[in-house]
């Protein structure tokens, strides 16, 4: 008997779950009053993504389908798995994503698929959906589709001209690990589509000789996404794997997902989850990389095997590595050292780097900033204050443990 739409609704939005690639930070924006469109990527808004400025970006998250000719083994929707399918046509997803933007629930559509068929052919019905909703409904809103690297270029290229953002993901942080848990896939084929992805993006953004216009091309560019504690793969190897996909295809986020144990799993897998706080801290370390000046090397230096410190956050376990570097005067140091103060974010240090200029900072300047002063002052100098007693302070670590409770909430 075939399932109604509702019922398919609930299979293919819980089978999405799992894609942890759903931001809609960088898009440009479609304000429909302007232009007579239908949607908006402003404004307020089953999933929520966060734009840079903090906006709520709320989207229709679903998997075209469930159904997949692939049987990877960390997958709850591999060929051999024993899971409920269901299936959308491209006429049933246009339908939902109009109907929810007009009851507003949402904002735009996150969409991603089971391979059916093929390669191709799953691509083709999700650029089409793309492109209707773009050019017959004039729908305004975000739209980002999970490409698929096997499929011919010509397809995600079509992709790229009416979403927002198309991600690629690369599934495992090594080889060996792909080989191992999904190896009907080929990384050098993700990495050949990331870099084809990367050079028409580049292309694109290039004005064209006649019109001195830039053509609208996956403006909010493309992403990626690992799988945590699948494959044994320590934090050093796995934030090793993201500085090369950030450095070799300017990718706007690698996103980490914890590996959940899913029922007749392969006995390679592990049997208990990963925990959440491992994602967090490598989502942290992530961020050190990319707007603070780590090399990945300083973030996991030092540590057993390979692993991130799950009682602290890295910023804070490098400095107390490296007491040597502290305190900081913060009415003196260039920005670079200040970034690495813990307790300062980029805001902070340009609201530090501006006001210096007109008057030496004190303690009540920083409050002022918004800087939590139990966490910086064991690192920091400034009118009126020098951490003598803190310095060399051996419990130092335990003063910035969270309690049990905070780390409940993480």
């Amino acid at each position: 008997m075939k399932k109604s739409l509702k019922e398919r609704l609930a299979i293919l939005s819980d089978a999405a779950k799992y894609d942890a690639s759903c931001a809609s930070s960088g898009t440009v924006k479609r304000d429909s009053s302007a232009s007579g469109g239908l949607g908006s990527t402003e404004g307020s808004g089953i999933c929520h993504a966060y734009a840079p400025d903090g906006r709520c970006i709320s989207l229709l998250k679903i998997l075209l389908t469930n159904f997949c000719i692939y049987d990877c083994a960390y997958c709850i929707n591999r060929s051999s798995s024993n899971v409920e399918r269901a299936r959308f046509t491209p006429e049933e997803v246009i339908w939902l994503t109009l109907e929810f933007y007009r009851r507003n629930y949402i904002e735009g559509l996150f969409l991603s698929s089971g391979i059916i068929r093929s390669s191709d052919h799953t691509m083709e019905e999700m650029v089409r959906i793309a492109r209707e909703l773009r050019t017959v409904h004039n729908f305004r809103g975000y739209i980002h589709l999970k490409s698929i690297p096997e499929a011919s270029a010509h397809l995600i290229e079509e992709a790229g001209l009416y979403a927002d953002r198309l991600s690629i993901n690369i599934e495992l942080p090594t080889d060996a690990g792909i080989g191992r848990f999904a190896p009907e896939k080929q990384p050098d084929n993700i990495r050949r589509s990331m870099g084809n992805l990367r050079l028409k993006i580049e292309e694109m953004a290039e004005p064209t000789l006649q019109t001195k216009r830039r053509k609208k091309f996956a403006p909010a560019g493309q992403s990626t996404q690992m799988i945590v504690g699948a494959d044994g793969a320590s934090d050093t190897t796995i934030l090793g794997t993201s500085a090369r996909l950030y450095g070799s295809y300017g990718l706007k986020r690698v996103y980490y997902s914890a590996f959940s144990p899913i029922p007749d799993s392969s006995k390679n897998l592990p049997l208990i989850k990963p925990p959440l706080m491992r994602e967090h801290r490598l989502y942290q370390a992530d961020w050190l990389y990319r707007f603070y000046g780590f090399d990945i090397g300083e973030i996991t230096s030092g540590r057993e095997g390979g692993m991130l410190d799950l009682d602290l956050d890295p910023k804070l376990a490098w400095a107390l590595s490296h007491r040597e570097r502290f305190p900081v005067d913060i009415n003196r140091a260039d920005r670079e050292i200040l970034l690495r103060v813990p307790g300062f974010g980029t805001k902070t240090v340009k609201g530090i780097v501006s006001s210096r200029r007109f008057r030496r900072l004190r303690l009540d300047d920083l409050k002022r900033l918004g800087v939590s002063l139990r966490k910086v002052q064991p690192f920091i100098v400034c009118d009126g204050w020098t951490p003598h007693r803190l310095v060399d302070r051996s419990d130092l670590r335990a003063m910035f443990q969270p309690k049990p409770e905070q780390l409940s909430l993480l």
